[in-house]
């Protein structure tokens, strides 16, 4: 099989839905056995960023907010959208500042990926913010915000719990508990 070739053909597509974040298209195809169906995209309008603050005592903070498309609530790292052709440390900070009115001083990428890759797009980059420094809050107007300042161990069992469910949150708190675990960090 050759990694570079697209074994899916794409006979006819459709805009189905369309607003500002995203773009729901669907595409007739033949799927790489030769059958004939359809494949919804989800295309976002921009990058997912994410930033997993740590302080000199190993504190991180999280964010829970009530999440609409799952019906419950939502402990995460500081998270949200930034605008293609922009720098995804630059919205990092706006996000981080935004949801926990933290300002860092050093921003380290931790991770790239993709956050459903089987029905959409979405791409995210994750930072981990060192150096930090507490100034005001602002979170958007669609935020109804609690932020919490914990050990990052107890982050790390928040997770191994299943009480962390976000999949940049989880993706960014194992990064840095391997980084940790490994002398990267201290």
């Amino acid at each position: 099989m050759n990694e570079q070739q697209n074994p899916w053909q794409v006979m006819a597509e459709k805009k189905v839905y369309e607003n500002p974040w995203i773009k729901l298209t669907e595409f007739d195809v033949i799927n790489p056995s030769g059958g004939k169906g359809i494949y919804g995209k989800v295309h976002f309008k921009a990058i997912a960023v994410g930033a997993l603050a740590l302080d000199e005592e190993l504190n991180t903070y999280l964010v829970g907010q009530y999440r609409f498309p799952l019906d419950r609530y939502s402990w995460e790292i500081p998270e949200g959208g930034g605008a293609f052709g922009i720098d995804p440390v630059d919205s990092a900070k706006r996000e981080l500042l935004e949801e926990t009115g933290l300002v860092a001083a050093d921003w380290t990428q931790i991770v790239e990926m993709h956050l459903s890759n089987s029905v959409s797009d979405e791409y995210a980059v994750i930072y981990l913010a060192r150096g930090l420094r507490q100034e005001t809050a602002c979170p958007e107007e669609t935020e109804q915000l609690q932020v919490k300042k914990l050990p990052f161990e107890e982050a790390y069992q928040m997770v191994e719990r299943g009480e962390i469910t976000d999949s940049m949150s989880v993706a960014a708190i194992l990064k840095v508990k391997l980084m940790l675990a490994d002398g990267r960090l201290s």
